[in-house]
């Protein structure tokens, strides 16, 4: 059987399939909490020890880069390498895949009920296919068609430079460089960037922060999803995360715009990660897909290519299963 896992710095969700029974079938899944435990090693071992199945292979994606076949967690001081694994127990065969490239290889496998269009645009067949995914931080990938399937090809295109776009976004990345030395695309484009673009209102622009407001965010360990909530909160408006959340998109239609000229995407765009399902109304506002589109002479590029939210939470996880039943084959 295949053991098969999306591995992150907050959980780690675990499956076992049986490739007699095909892709969609789990034989047993179950979630930890990655920061309990002191490895992916001692996971695993509780998992087969609670489903006494035997496994042959395993393949993972892992919230971080892997290279040579190692990988580390931001936020675990995990260190993952497949042969240890392999040793480990005793398996025929590990693969440790970037959670993006994951998140990638189950694009293809996706179905309707799975997404939801921001561009439906004219996918061409066997086109690029560009993967952005706003969480924690900001992943991207994406895929090229080999012939007879989508291979997918990391990218850390998240941490490239910030390009503002208009005055009030060099105003932010002003603001942001005088705090980092180095201000990213994924500064502004994920979990954590959220809170700056909150501060850069309330310390700049002269929004009054709602005293209600203040006291969430102080006792809060992560503000991300109060500032979120409070931007589509109609009892009590709160202009300050409402301009917080139109910065945030703007900024990532502009970035997922980069991508789809940068990989020649006529195959389609995709937003994963947990931020886009979450923030779903805005995405649906003019402001992502104008953001994507201004690209001056090459607008007329972008306007077919379909660009989709990702619903399906399991995402990362089916990659790594279709990638570990690819593997199996070969």
């Amino acid at each position: 059987m295949l053991l098969t896992g999306d591995i992150g710095g907050t959980k780690t969700n675990l499956a076992i399939i049986d490739p007699a029974e095909g892709v969609g079938t789990i034989v047993a899944e179950a979630t930890f909490p990655s920061g309990r435990y002191p490895s992916l090693e001692s996971i695993v071992q509780q998992f087969l020890n609670q489903t006494g199945l035997k496994v042959e292979r395993a393949s993972f994606g892992v919230a971080g880069p892997v290279v040579g076949g190692r990988a580390t967690i931001t936020n675990l001081p995990w260190v993952m390498d497949e042969h240890n694994l392999q040793r480990a127990f005793n398996l025929e065969a590990v693969f440790l895949l970037n959670d993006l490239v994951s998140i990638a290889y189950a694009v293809p496998h996706l179905e309707e009920k799975d997404l939801h269009a921001l561009n439906r645009g004219r996918p061409e067949p066997g086109g690029a296919i560009a993967v952005l995914a706003p969480g924690t931080g900001l992943g991207e990938a994406f895929l090229t068609w080999e012939g007879t399937r989508y291979s997918a090809h990391p990218s850390e295109g998240g941490h490239a430079d910030f390009a503002p776009t208009n005055k009030m976004e060099i105003k932010l990345l002003r603001y942001l460089h005088d705090r980092f030395d180095h201000v990213s695309f994924e500064r502004i484009c994920s979990g954590m960037g959220l809170p700056n673009i909150y501060r850069f209102f309330k310390e700049t622009e002269r929004y009054e922060e709602p005293a209600w407001l203040a006291e969430q965010l102080a006792a809060a360990s992560d503000p991300t999803p109060i500032i979120v909530t409070a931007a589509f909160d109609d009892t009590r408006p709160c202009s300050l995360c409402q301009a917080t959340l139109e910065l945030f998109v703007s900024v990532l239609g502009a970035e997922a715009g980069n991508l789809a000229l940068k990989v020649l995407s006529t195959g389609g765009v995709y937003l994963a990660g947990g931020i886009p399902p979450r923030i779903l109304p805005a995405l649906q506002q003019d402001v992502f897909v104008t953001a994507f589109l201004r690209k001056g002479r090459l607008s007329h590029l972008l306007a077919p290519m379909p660009v989709n939210v990702v619903l399906n939470s399991k995402a990362a996880l089916l990659g790594a299963i279709h990638y570990g039943m690819e593997m199996w084959t070969k």
